[in-house]
């Protein structure tokens, strides 16, 4: 991972946030809940926004940037509510950058599960539940599936799987 630097986003960062929201949903579109024409059409004031949550008390977004200064991987996370704690978002590592070799997206995620080990001691995550590479990662990571599924926001009809990690180490 040399020269990789992991960061909290900031407001002035809405022009880089933006871009790479762009890039991940054209590369994953069932990753995440937006069209990509939806996100194309938001304004400055909504980029500038989404760069504040790396900011964020009750969550972070956090980039990837590579020795070039190109933002290759992005993560957040944020807590919906006491009972579900930390919950992971916004995955997404560069096809460059991906894989175990490259780093980033270990990184990425320690990051992220340090962030969320102040804040509960699990983390979960939705994962679409044809996005077999995501999966394989997680359960690589120690994330496990809780049997919960929920509806996929932009196709109802196709389902989310949970997972579930103990950021203590211990078995969810």
């Amino acid at each position: 991972m040399q020269g990789i630097t992991i960061r909290p986003t900031t407001e002035a960062d809405w022009e880089a946030v933006r871009a790479l929201r762009l890039e991940m949903l054209r590369d994953t579109p069932m990753a995440y809940a937006e069209h990509l024409a939806d996100a194309e059409q938001l304004d400055e004031a909504e980029w500038r926004a989404r760069g504040r949550r790396g900011q964020d008390t009750g969550g972070t977004a956090l980039v990837a940037i590579d020795a070039d200064g190109r933002w290759v991987g992005a993560m957040g996370s944020f807590i919906p509510d006491a009972v579900t704690g930390p919950l992971l978002v916004g995955v997404y590592v560069a096809p460059s950058h991906r894989g175990g070799a490259a780093g980033v997206t270990d990184a990425l995620l320690d990051a992220i599960e340090s962030w969320a080990s102040g804040h509960g001691d699990t983390l979960r995550l939705h994962v679409h539940e044809r996005n077999l590479r995501a999966q394989a990662f997680y359960a690589r990571r120690g994330y496990e599936p809780t049997g919960a599924t929920e509806p996929y926001v932009l196709a109802p009809d196709e389902r989310e799987l949970e997972m579930i990690r103990r950021l203590d180490g211990a078995s969810a």
